[in-house]
């Protein structure tokens, strides 16, 4: 395990890679030799209304050691100071990180793995599903807005698939649910990784347990409250 390093950091471009879903790309020389592993986060300092500095949490979605750059992507919805940064974000602002952080990674044993969540989870489950060895299976179900929040993912093939759902479908969250549940996933050597908002996790874990998933084979993360708003370390009030 990594420890964890203060990283001070400067925006080095700002891209909207889809309508609600904006890629921050952070560098600086303290990036030099970082090592985490997929599905690790780092927590930027943020500015509260009050002028309260507070983390806010986000996944790796790739680093550029060469170049020294650091991809995040955030979901831009809501109101707190983590977006509001992420609203402002623009190359040459200054942000203070603490990283790498979160002890959830890809199973070492598992022979496939399965991925879920809300748009929160994009980041990690690709960073993950683009690491796995050759060969390897990896699904992921993904709950986002609508048709237009999709975003394209290189390794996808027969062994890697990606099942997109949409909260503006009439299903919306159950629809993800159904489509976990009607795959006929096998649970034979199988690990879930399932990360986004507190409600959504809680019922995605539920329905594996339900269909005979061991607890052991089920990694969760919430990572954010539905109509609450996170505490000053970057994590839910409520977990999952």
């Amino acid at each position: 395990m990594h420890e964890p390093r203060t990283l001070p950091l400067v925006v080095a471009s700002v891209e909207d890679v889809t309508p609600h879903l904006r890629r921050i790309q952070l560098n600086g020389p303290s990036l030099a030799g970082f090592e985490y592993f997929p599905g690790q986060d780092v927590a930027l300092a943020v500015v509260r209304d009050d002028g309260a500095i507070v983390r806010r949490r986000y996944t790796i979605r790739r680093l550029d050691p060469g170049r020294r750059l650091l991809d995040l992507e955030v979901v831009m919805h809501g109101d707190g100071p983590g977006i509001r940064w992420a609203q402002a974000a623009r190359p040459g602002l200054a942000i203070e990180a603490i990283g790498p952080r979160g002890k959830i990674g890809l199973d070492p044993n598992a022979k496939w793995h399965l991925f879920a969540g809300d748009a929160t989870a994009l980041p990690g489950a690709f960073a993950m599903m683009e690491r796995l060895p050759a060969g390897v299976q990896a699904s992921a179900y993904l709950l986002v807005g609508d048709a237009t929040e999709r975003q394209p993912f290189d390794g996808a093939d027969r062994t890697r698939t990606v099942t997109w759902r949409y909260e503006s479908a009439a299903d919306g969250r159950d629809g993800l649910i159904a489509a976990i549940s009607a795959a006929g996933l096998s649970l034979d050597g199988g690990h879930a990784y399932l990360a986004g908002e507190v409600a959504l996790v809680k019922a995605l874990k539920a329905a594996l347990l339900a269909a005979g998933w061991p607890t052991e084979q089920i990694s969760a993360k919430a990572y954010w409250n539905r109509g609450r708003a996170n505490a000053s370390h970057g994590e839910p009030e409520l977990k999952a």
